[in-house]
This record gives structure tokens, C-alpha cells and sequence, in this order.
């Protein structure tokens, strides 16, 4: 089982230390090509390689970890899934500089003060949109609800942390429910992607940011 990662910000060069850490082999990419990954992969080490967005997205597990506002054009211009997974672990979220963004005085965005600002998606709920830009993949939610730097510490005061995942088909499911038991997590399936996407999204799901050790 191959695992590609798209992106390597905080979410994507995180989930790679912790594969590397655990000896899983994985591919990870970045918008400006495998050459600006150097120092990261020469950091994990031999289980991990830097290779183009096309390559990583050719794997039989791929981790979405780009920005939000970059989701659909990384997406849509890739090749056909064909019932490979994709752990979908971003979140309808967009950045600015507090300091300077005209949008950190917005007085209807109670996360105004951390540079953050929840998009608005209508009815629907962020797997649903990432799930129609990746037709024929089956799409996971996970890694997604919390601190990205937590990732780094799977196990912290005599227990593990707790990851929540969720999805619509039960082997894709079990095969992220894998991923996260070799790195040491303690993965909760959240049921259907229905359920568990809004549950565990950022910023105002009920689970997201809640930071449990299974002891």
C-alpha cells in the first residue's frame, strides 16, 4: 500500500514525520516541485520522498493537505481516482495577517484576532466539496480536528492521542485506521461521512480542537 501526500505545510511535512518516525515509505509534493522538498526529505530520512503532485496523487492512499482556497485547482487538474483513498485533511478555513488585514477588525468573526476566517459553504459540509473534486476516489476525513503540531507527539502523558476519522466506505476506513495505529494514535470512527465531516471540521465542529489522550 502506497501512500502520496499533497502538500508540505504544517498538516503534510507533520504527517510525513510521523510515517518516517514509524519507518512508512511515502511520497510527498508541493506546488513548486520535488527540489524545494530537499531539506525536508534529507530531515525524515530514506522512508520518505519528495516527488511531483502527480506522483503523490498516484499512490493508493493520498492525504489532501493544501489550503483550502487552493483545494480545487490542485484537485481538478489531476488524473481519474479509480477507488484509491483520499484522506481528505483540510478545512474550510481561509488565513490573513491580523496585522494588517482589514478583515481582523470584522466584528461577526469571533477568530478575527488568530488571522482566521471561516468560508461559508452554504448546505454542504467540506468533504462533500472535496469528494466531487476527487470523482471515483473514496474519501476519508481525517487528521484534520486538531493542532497539526500535536501530530508530531502521538503519545503524551501515558496514553495515546486520540484521532477521529470518518468515511463512507469501511474498507478505505480501515486502511487510515491502519496509518494511524502504526504511528501511534488511537483512532474513533465518527460513522459516515456526513456525520463525522462536520463533527471534526475546523473551525466550528463539535469535535474540532478537542485534544483527548486515550489512557
Amino acid at each position: 500500500m502506497t501512500i502520496g501526500i499533497i502538500g508540505s505545510g504544517a498538516l503534510g511535512s507533520n504527517f510525513a514525520r510521523i510515517l518516517a518516525k514509524n519507518g512508512i515509505a511515502a511520497t510527498i509534493s508541493n506546488s513548486r516541485g520535488p527540489s524545494s522538498l530537499a531539506s525536508l526529505v534529507e530531515e525524515l530520512g530514506p522512508s520518505i520522498k519528495a516527488g511531483t503532485v502527480e506522483e503523490a496523487a498516484s499512490a493508493d492512499i493520498v492525504l489532501v493537505a493544501v489550503r483550502w482556497v487552493d483545494a480545487e485547482k490542485v484537485l481538478c487538474s489531476l488524473p481519474a481516482w479509480n477507488g484509491r483513498i483520499v484522506i481528505d485533511g483540510t478545512n474550510p478555513v481561509e488565513f490573513f495577517d491580523p496585522a494588517t488585514s482589514p478583515d481582523a477588525n470584522d466584528p461577526s468573526n469571533p477568530l478575527a484576532a488568530y488571522g482566521i476566517k471561516a468560508v461559508d459553504l452554504g448546505s454542504k459540509h467540506s468533504s462533500q466539496i472535496i469528494q466531487q473534486l476527487v470523482p471515483g476516489a473514496r474519501v476519508v476525513k481525517a487528521f484534520n480536528h486538531n493542532d497539526v503540531n500535536v501530530l508530531k507527539e502521538p503519545e503524551v502523558a501515558g496514553g495515546k492521542r486520540v484521532l477521529f476519522y470518518s468515511g463512507d466506505d469501511t474498507a478505505a476506513k480501515a486502511e487510515v485506521r491502519g496509518i494511524m495505529e502504526a504511528a501511534g494514535f488511537f483512532p474513533v470512527d465518527l460513522g459516515a461521512l456526513d456525520v463525522g465531516g462536520p463533527l471534526a471540521s475546523l473551525p466550528f465542529g463539535g469535535l474540532s480542537t478537542h485534544n483527548f489522550i486515550k489512557i
